[in-house]
């Protein structure tokens, strides 16, 4: 369930949308856009065990949406999340810089990434990137990346492959 400070807003409210928008630096037609993309993509999930569909969209710095789905397997622990599904397209499509994140399932309230994806958006989004969690009505729930993963850490603290400190 949300936290009051994150109280579920509405998709279809365009005032809802206006002050997300405002908020989180993103256009109306991005914040669309990503809503029925990450929502979309749920249908290519690839989840006979768990039958939990998740999508995920992904807006680059040069306004491009990279999207993603889950992909489980028979070996429980080699399933992928839609997050990272749709980071890997992206990266190995050469994308490195990212505008905002956006998450969609068929429960409610919103579900927000696992602590893995956390993890590995971290790799590739700043702190301040928001994260946009949809639930099966198009309610939602916009946070920080730093909200999501407090106290994080990530490629710049560690040392430069070929340094000193570097393990190699």
């Amino acid at each position: 369930m949300p936290s009051p400070a994150h109280e579920l807003s509405l998709s279809s409210n365009e005032t809802h949308v206006s002050q997300t928008c405002t908020t989180y630096g993103l256009s109306s037609t991005q914040f669309h856009t990503l809503h029925k993309r990450c929502a979309a993509s749920k249908a290519t999930a690839y989840c006979p065990y768990s039958r939990f569909r998740v999508g995920a969209s992904i807006l680059t710095h040069d306004d491009q949406y990279i999207d993603g789905a889950n992909v489980e397997n028979a070996a429980y622990p080699v399933g992928t999340c839609a997050e990272r599904v749709a980071f890997g397209k992206a990266v190995t499509e050469g994308h490195r810089k990212f505008k905002a994140v956006a998450v969609a399932t068929d429960i409610s309230p919103p579900a927000s990434p696992c602590g893995m994806c956390r993890q590995f958006i971290r790799e590739f989004c700043e702190l301040d990137t928001p994260i946009l969690m949809f639930d099966k009505d198009g309610a939602y729930v916009v946070m920080k990346l730093e909200q999501l993963l407090p106290m994080s850490f990530g490629p710049e603290a560690l040392p430069p492959p070929g340094s000193a400190g570097a393990q190699g």
